[in-house]
C-alpha cells in the first residue's frame, strides 16, 4: 500500500504491517533529521507504530513541541528505572517544571530520601549506561486488569488508582527492560535516541535536563533555580498533600465520593488567604511610606484580571482605595508598534508601550498631583485623549495589571519601594501520577481556548495556532523577571480541569482533522479523558475561574 509522507509530499510504497521506522531508509537521504516520532493522520504516534492502511505520515524531529515531549517522557522512563535499580525500594516523584528542567524527589515509605552528589553521579552513569545500550522501549497494549496487576506489583500506587477511575477495558503501556510504565503520550524507539540529559543537586531532590551539561550551565547562568517559584510550588504540594488529592487518580476519587464542594469550598479559601496575605504586605509597606504602586503580572490566562480585582477587595479591607488602570491605554500608535520576526505586530513587546509617558504620569500621581489618563483606541490604532483625571490620595494605591509588571524597566524612573510587583500563574502540582506531571502550559491554553470561544468568538483552531507566538511572548518578556516579584501568587485550582473538561472539549472536538492544530486538539482531549467532570454550578461567582467560563459577579 502507499504512505503519504508530507515531509517529502511524496508516497512511499509500504507493505502492510511494516513500522513507521521501516520507512526510514527509503527516505534518509530527502530528510534533513533525525525523527523521534510521527504524525499519523494528525495525531502523534511512537515510530513502532505499525501500518495496516493508507496513512499521511509526518515524521517529526525532537527541535519540535511535540518531538521534545517525546524526548523528555522517554528520558523520564529512563530515570525511572535508573533509581529502580540503583536504589530499590526508593520512589521517584517528578514534581513539576522548573529553570527549564524537571524538579525530582525520592522517597522511601513517603519520607524524603535527601539528594547528595554522589547520588546524582550515580544516577547520571546509569542514565548514560541505558543510553549507550540502547535498549528499545517497547509499547504494550493489555486489558486494564491485567496492567493494574503488573503496576501495583511496581508499587505505582498512583497510577494504579487511575486507572481504577477511568475504567478503561485496555491500557497501553510501555517496557523497558522488565520495567513498566505509562506515560501521556508516546516515547521514542529505543534509550539510544536519548542522547543529551543532565542532573543537578536542588533542595531535597534535583533538576532533570533533556539537555548537555553544557548548556544546562548557560540556562542556569541565565535562569538560575527560582527560590520564588520554589516556595509556591512547595506551599501547594503541601495543600495538596493536607486535602489529600496528590494525583489525578485521587481527584477522580474525591469526585466519587461526593467531596466536590469540599475540594471547591477549600480551594477558594486558600486562594482568599494568598490574596489577603499579600494584601497585609501591601499594606505594612504602606504605612511605611513606600508601595503607592502596586503591579500585577504573569503569562496568558493566569487569571490575572480576576486576581487584581479580588486582591482589591482584600486591599479596602485594609483601609485602602485601589485604583485601577490598564497598560493597554498606553500603548503606542499602531505605526509606531515593534514587529516580529513574522513582520505582524507586536503587542506582547514592552516597547508596544509609552514608556515615558507611563513613566511621567506615574511620577505625577505619586507626587499627589492630577493626570489625564491616556485611552487606546484599538479599532483606530491609536490614543484617543478623552476627560479621564486621576488623582492619588493618601490611603489609595494604584494597582495596574499587564504582562510586563515585573520588567523593571516598564517603570525606570520610579523608587522600586513605591511598586509592589505580584506575579500571578497557574502553578499547577496536580499530577497524573508520579511519573507524569501536569503541564502549567497546558492548563493555560485550556483556560484561553474556553475563554476565547466563549467570549471572543474565536476557535479552538485560532486558538491553538496562536498559542506557540504567545508562549515566545512569554518567555522573553514575562518569565524571565518573575523572582522580581515581592510575592507569587499561585491562581491554579485543584478541581479546575475537571470544570473545563465539559466547557473544552466540544470546543475541541470542532478543530478539523485534516489540519496540523487537530495534533493539539487531540492531545488536550486525551489528556482530559482522565478527569472525572466536576459541575461548575458549585463554584462562586467570585472565583477565578469565572473569569473563563463566565458567571462572574466580577465586570470585565
Amino acid at each position: 500500500m502507499k504512505i503519504y509522507c508530507k515531509n517529502t509530499d511524496s508516497y512511499v510504497n509500504v507493505l502492510g504491517g511494516e513500522k513507521i521506522i521501516d520507512m526510514l531508509p527509503r527516505l534518509r537521504r530527502e530528510l534533513a533529521f533525525e525523527p523521534i516520532c510521527a504524525l499519523v493522520n494528525n495525531k502523534t504516534e511512537d515510530l513502532c507504530f505499525p501500518l495496516f492502511a493508507p496513512r499521511q505520515v509526518e515524521f517529526v524531529g525532537k527541535e519540535t513541541p511535540a518531538g521534545r515531549r517525546v524526548y523528555v517522557r522517554s528520558l523520564c522512563m529512563m530515570l525511572y528505572k535508573a533509581v529502580e535499580e540503583v536504589m530499590p525500594g526508593v520512589t521517584l516523584r517528578i514534581e513539576h517544571s522548573m529553570s527549564k528542567g524537571h524538579y525530582c524527589r525520592l522517597l522511601k515509605d513517603e519520607a524524603v530520601v535527601s539528594v547528595t552528589q554522589e547520588t546524582v553521579d550515580v544516577l547520571l552513569a546509569h542514565l548514560r549506561n541505558l543510553r549507550d545500550t540502547n535498549i528499545p522501549f517497547r509499547r504494550k497494549e493489555r486489558m486494564t486488569k491485567d496492567a493494574i496487576e503488573i503496576f501495583r506489583k511496581q508499587r505505582l500506587t498512583a497510577k494504579v488508582t487511575l486507572l481504577e477511575t477511568l475504567h478503561e477495558l485496555y491500557t497501553t503501556y510501555y517496557r523497558l527492560g522488565s520495567l513498566a510504565d505509562s506515560y501521556y503520550g508516546p516515547l521514542a524507539p529505543s534509550t539510544g535516541f536519548i542522547r543529551d540529559f543532565d542532573l543537578r543537586v536542588y533542595k531535597d531532590g534535583f533538576l532533570l535536563f533533556a539537555m548537555s551539561a553544557d548548556k544546562v550551565d548557560e540556562v542556569l547562568k541565565d535562569n538560575p533555580p527560582q527560590e520564588k517559584m520554589y516556595k509556591a510550588f512547595t506551599d501547594q504540594l503541601m495543600f495538596n498533600k493536607v486535602i489529600q488529592v496528590k494525583n489525578v487518580g485521587e481527584l477522580n476519587m474525591a469526585v466519587k465520593n461526593c467531596r466536590t464542594a469540599e475540594l471547591i469550598n477549600v480551594a477558594e479559601a486558600m486562594h482568599t488567604k494568598m490574596l489577603g496575605a499579600i494584601s497585609d504586605d501591601i499594606a505594612r509597606r504602606r504605612r511605611e511610606g513606600g508601595a503607592g504602586i502596586v503591579m500585577i503580572a504573569g503569562p496568558s490566562s493566569s487569571g490575572k484580571t480576576t486576581s487584581a480585582k479580588r486582591l482589591s477587595i482584600q486591599l479596602m479591607t485594609n483601609l485602602i482605595v485601589p485604583k485601577m488602570i490598564s497598560l493597554d491605554d498606553y500603548f503606542v500608535d499602531r505605526e509606531h508598534t515593534p514587529k516580529d520576526e513574522n513582520g505582524e505586530y507586536d503587542y506582547e513587546s514592552l516597547y508596544s508601550l509609552d514608556l515615558e509617558r507611563l513613566n511621567s504620569d506615574l511620577s505625577r500621581l505619586l507626587r499627589g498631583e492630577e493626570i489625564n489618563l491616556p485611552s487606546y483606541s484599538f479599532e483606530y490604532g491609536r490614543r484617543i485623549e478623552k476627560e479621564k483625571p486621576l488623582r492619588l490620595d493618601k490611603n489609595d494605591v494604584l494597582v495596574i495589571e499587564g504582562i510586563h509588571g515585573l520588567n523593571p524597566e516598564l517603570t525606570a524612573s520610579i523608587n522600586p519601594d513605591e511598586v509592589y510587583k505580584v506575579y500571578v500563574s497557574a502553578l499547577t502540582t496536580l499530577k497524573i501520577d508520579n511519573h507524569n506531571w501536569i503541564s502549567t502550559s497546558d492548563n493555560r491554553l485550556l483556560r484561553r481556548i474556553v475563554r476565547d470561544s466563549k467570549y471572543r468568538h474565536i476557535s479552538a483552531l485560532d486558538t491553538i495556532r496562536r498559542w506557540p507566538s504567545v508562549r515566545r511572548g512569554e518567555e522573553k518578556w514575562i518569565f524571565p523577571f518573575s523572582e522580581n516579584a515581592d510575592a507569587t501568587f499561585n491562581s491554579s485550582l485543584i478541581f479546575e480541569l475537571g470544570v473545563m473538561k465539559q466547557y473544552a472539549e466540544p470546543v475541541l472536538r470542532e478543530v478539523p482533522k485534516d489540519l496540523p492544530e487537530y495534533a493539539e486538539a487531540f492531545r488536550l482531549l486525551r489528556f482530559l479523558s482522565y478527569f472525572e467532570p466536576i459541575p461548575a454550578d458549585q463554584i462562586p461567582t467570585t472565583s477565578l475561574l469565572r473569569e473563563f467560563l463566565g458567571g462572574s459577579s466580577f465586570r470585565y
